[in-house]
């Protein structure tokens, strides 16, 4: 069991995942996001490969369109 937080809020899950299976499970893919983790950028072509791991903190932004 891995514990992280993202946004503020904790969250657990049973085993490590990548950033983008962390983005799948909180319903965002598909959605244009930029991810931070531990305080630094985690490039979209590095997602996949990025492992989230127990304690990491992560900030996750949706890009909103308006005008």
């Amino acid at each position: 069991m891995i514990r992280v937080t993202v946004n503020g809020a904790a969250h657990r899950f049973e085993r490590p995942l990548a950033v983008e299976e962390l983005i799948a499970r909180l319903e965002l893919a598909g959605k244009k996001v930029a991810v931070e983790r531990n305080g630094e950028i985690v490039p979209k072509s590095a997602h996949a490969a990025t492992q989230v791991a127990d304690g990491d903190a992560l900030e996750i932004v949706v890009a909103v369109g308006g005008g």
